[in-house]
């Protein structure tokens, strides 16, 4: 029998305010939720985060809520020196595809094509003197000016190579005896058969097809006028190199641009020296080299105009004196090539030296 002090039977246990309540089961716990099934093929590569994780810098991403400011300039560093690497080695490789050709062009090729117009102008005008009942000085006068021409176009090593070196040694040879034939025909009595035997026999020397002067001439002449082609033509490997140049060009003043911007945003500095006097060498040494390569090319295109066909013999002098003027200051351009080096370089140092004192601030600072 109960006394009073136990519980009531079927009385529920009420918690009091501050006393905690154990979960229930209709109260318990949800379960996390299942993230979206990956639809992608197993064992697929994210290519995107592979390739930006490939890029130079890019390795070490800061953690989440960490400052990006030193991965931002190491990216930018990296950029501008590959860029300016990039862009020196292709405006030097597309400068000296133009200018080197320019002073050979200037010193060999097109002296040694006025060479041989004289030499075949001065030849025609001693056929012409050949009859003269007796020896003329204006027949010497023209023999000597043809071997002169060909002195001057065999003093050149370029002139066709061993090949043409022995050609013009040939020609020389058959002027000499070409001159002896006709002396000794002008000596003989007008009339005579023995002075039309001389005089023919010095005729088959200059005019005989193939193995005679005029058309031994006339094959080096060709061969120097394709070299002239050759040297002056602006084709699509330069067309190519050139628009590669221009938008390394591009881009690189576009990287230096962007990276001053960063800086006045990120260290609320107005200006960066380096990086403008870079952009301003940049710009300076770009247009430069395409004012020297556009006026050294259009000078070689006259000349190549110029030469292009047989020309008169009262016009020769005019032509070497035409092309001396479409030529000039190219060696004076051409030399400017190890600028292009040099320029390189400085921009290089420029972009390093502006970048260096940030990147050092935060090489050591926890992220």
């Amino acid at each position: 029998m109960s006394t009073g002090r136990g519980t009531p039977p079927g009385a529920e246990h009420r918690p009091g305010p501050g006393t905690p309540t154990a979960p229930s089961s209709s109260a318990s716990v949800q379960p996390p939720r299942k993230r979206p099934a990956d639809r992608r093929v197993p064992g697929a590569p994210r290519l995107p985060a592979r390739l930006l994780a490939r890029l130079p810098g890019a390795r070490r991403h800061p953690p989440d809520g960490g400052s990006t400011t030193a991965h931002d300039l190491a990216v930018r560093h990296r950029l501008l020196l590959a860029l300016s690497a990039l862009l020196t080695l292709s405006l030097f490789v597309s400068y000296q595809g133009v200018h080197g050709d320019a002073n050979p062009l200037r010193t060999s090729s097109a002296p040694a094509v006025l060479s041989l117009d004289t030499a075949l102008y001065a030849l025609d005008q001693a056929q012409q003197d050949a009859r003269a009942p007796a020896p003329t000085s204006d027949f010497q006068k023209q023999i000597s000016v043809a071997a002169q021409s060909l002195s001057a176009a065999a003093a050149d090593d370029d002139v066709g190579g061993p090949a043409g070196r022995q050609a013009l040694q040939t020609v020389t040879g058959l002027i000499t005896v070409y001159a002896v034939k006709v002396q000794q025909s002008q000596l003989q009595p007008d009339g005579s058969v023995l002075r039309e035997a001389y005089l023919s026999y010095a005729t088959s020397i200059l005019t005989e097809e193939r193995s005679g002067i005029q058309d031994r001439l006339k094959d080096l002449q060709r061969q120097q006028r394709a070299a002239v082609h050759r040297q002056t033509s602006f084709g699509p490997l330069l067309w190519l190199a050139w628009s590669v140049t221009l938008l390394l060009a591009l881009a690189l003043g576009a990287a230096l641009l962007e990276t001053q911007l960063f800086l006045r945003h990120r260290f609320r500095r107005r200006y960066n020296r380096q990086l403008l006097a870079a952009l301003a060498l940049l710009a300076a040494g770009v247009v430069t080299a395409v004012l020297f390569t556009v006026w050294t090319q259009a000078g070689m295109t006259d000349t190549r105009h110029l030469l292009d066909g047989p020309l008169p013999g009262r016009h020769i002098p005019d032509a070497g004196r035409h092309t001396a003027s479409y030529l000039a200051h190219t060696g004076f351009r051409a030399a400017a090539a190890v600028w292009i080096l040099i320029g390189g370089v400085l921009l290089m140092a420029l972009a390093e030296t502006g970048l260096r004192r940030h990147i050092d601030e935060y090489r050591f600072r926890p992220r």
